[in-house]
């Protein structure tokens, strides 16, 4: 690509997340092309459908999230690794109002431009989950998909005003579930210091 050509593509791409970011993942791609002072057609040839241009913006958190579980399996405890990577996908999901829906779709969708990104994601954090049930310390009846349902939902309730305010406790609820011998207030790292 002319760096010309890059250059735009990559304002194109910096109006884009602003926009989505305002709007949600059903953000107008009229709206994306008006504000980056480019025709319809300029933003088709880019992003042919809606799903590619979520997927150029969702690839690089996806990416990072990779990036970050294989980080915290060789940094921290099983049970930090997942909490802490839980939280990062919850923020990723929440980034981009109703893109979670999306991507659950993807992952069983093969054809869908957000399916490799998202199935990449969802085994990194699988990774996550196997290491902390082979440590006794996540509940052994809990699948892979369990976790991502759980993490959509929790992603979901961010979205929500009326519930947005009980985010963090519902993550410390459903987290205790997930890891049953931890509290709430290990999830906020509040412990309290041990009696000497």
């Amino acid at each position: 690509m002319r760096t010309d050509a890059q250059k735009n593509y990559e304002h194109l791409l910096a109006v884009a997340r602003e926009v989505v970011t305002e709007q949600g993942a059903h953000a107008s791609l009229r709206d994306v092309a008006r504000k980056a002072g480019v025709g319809l057609g300029t933003l088709y040839r880019h992003f042919p459908t809606r799903e590619a241009l979520l997927e150029t913006l969702l690839r690089s958190s996806f990416d990072a999230l990779t990036e970050r579980a294989a980080e915290l399996e060789a940094s921290s405890s099983p049970e930090e690794a997942l909490v802490s990577w839980t939280q990062r996908c919850i923020a990723c999901a929440h980034e981009y109002r109703g893109a979670i829906s999306l991507m659950v779709a993807a992952i069983d969708d093969p054809q869908s431009a957000l399916h490799d990104s998202c199935v990449a994601m969802k085994s990194s954090g699988a990774r996550l989950l196997v290491r902390a049930q082979a440590e006794g310390v996540a509940r052994a009846d809990l699948a892979s998909a369990d976790l991502f349902a759980l993490i959509s939902a929790l992603a979901w309730l961010n979205d929500q005003p009326s519930f947005a305010p009980r985010a963090e406790h519902l993550f410390d609820v459903v987290s205790s579930a997930i890891l049953p011998q931890r509290t709430g207030n290990d999830s906020r790292k509040r412990r309290t210091p041990a009696p000497r």
